[in-house]
């Protein structure tokens, strides 16, 4: 049973989870520093951080090779994927006018 990102976000820890890892291939540590990566951005609210979640689960889905349906990151590329997908999306509309210019 598919859920949409509505229902998968009010789900219960346990659940959000598990469905991150039957979807993505992500073991629960994986998850957990994905989580507290956010967290440490100040994404404190649950919905908007499960919300980023899983819109950079779908960023790595779309840009990485998955190994057996499975997210594999190596030693340190977690982070810097999570620094990729995050920190090309908070980029300023002033920054972004002057790396045109």
């Amino acid at each position: 049973m598919l859920l949409d990102v509505e229902e998968t976000i009010h789900l219960t820890d346990l659940s959000f989870i598990n469905v991150c890892n039957k979807k993505y291939g992500i073991n629960r540590g994986v998850f957990n520093t994905i989580d507290a990566w956010f967290y440490k951005q100040g994404i404190h609210n649950i919905i908007e951080r499960r919300n980023g979640i899983l819109s950079f689960l779908e960023f790595i889905k779309g840009n990485s090779k998955l190994e057996n349906n499975r997210c594999k990151f190596g030693q340190g590329g977690l982070i810097i994927k999570l620094e990729e997908y995050y920190f090309q999306r908070i980029e300023s509309p002033v920054s972004k006018m002057a790396s045109n210019l």
